[in-house]
């Protein structure tokens, strides 16, 4: 059951997927009306999931689920992922690669390879305060308040000098 995303609890439960590049207006629009059919759609053992979904920046597909009405199964969450790869394949991005990360470069959003986002920390081309989107965050409240914080606040703190 598609619910708006202000209507979600606190503690529901939060998946973020980075796309590995901007989507388009028509991109954005695609992946909306995709998401909204999938999470209308979306149950657990029969039982309607509520749920909701935002695209930050263009770039970012955010789910959310009131586990508190029923919670996700391994069936559903199988089910969301499948529906993750569909997008991927249809829009030719990627949004499953954990080995990534997306941060504020000046007033841009970049997305790097871990690999080379450890040579920048080293190099001292990103700081402790670069601005990094932890997409690990696994409630709203935690998404809504320690998203988008600084390096030196998140794990990627391990990777700075």
């Amino acid at each position: 059951m598609l619910v708006s995303f202000d209507s979600l609890p606190d503690h529901a439960r939060i998946w973020i997927y980075p796309s590995n590049r901007k989507l388009s207006e028509d991109e954005v629009k695609l992946v909306k009306e995709r998401t909204t059919d999938f999470l209308s759609q979306w149950t657990a053992h029969g039982a309607d999931l509520m749920a909701s979904f935002e695209v930050p920046y263009d770039r970012f597909l955010v789910i959310g689920l009131n586990q508190a009405q029923a919670a996700a199964s391994g069936c559903s969450i199988d089910a969301s992922v499948r529906f993750i790869q569909s997008l991927q394949e249809e829009l030719g991005v990627d949004l499953l690669d954990k080995m990534n990360v997306t941060f504020y470069s000046g007033e841009h959003i970049a997305h790097k390879p871990l690999i080379e986002f450890k040579k920048m920390a080293k190099n001292k081309s990103v700081s402790r305060n670069t601005v990094v989107f932890n997409n690990l965050v696994n409630t709203k409240e935690e998404y809504q308040n320690h998203w988008e914080v600084p390096a030196h606040e998140s794990w990627h703190n391990r990777f700075l000098p």
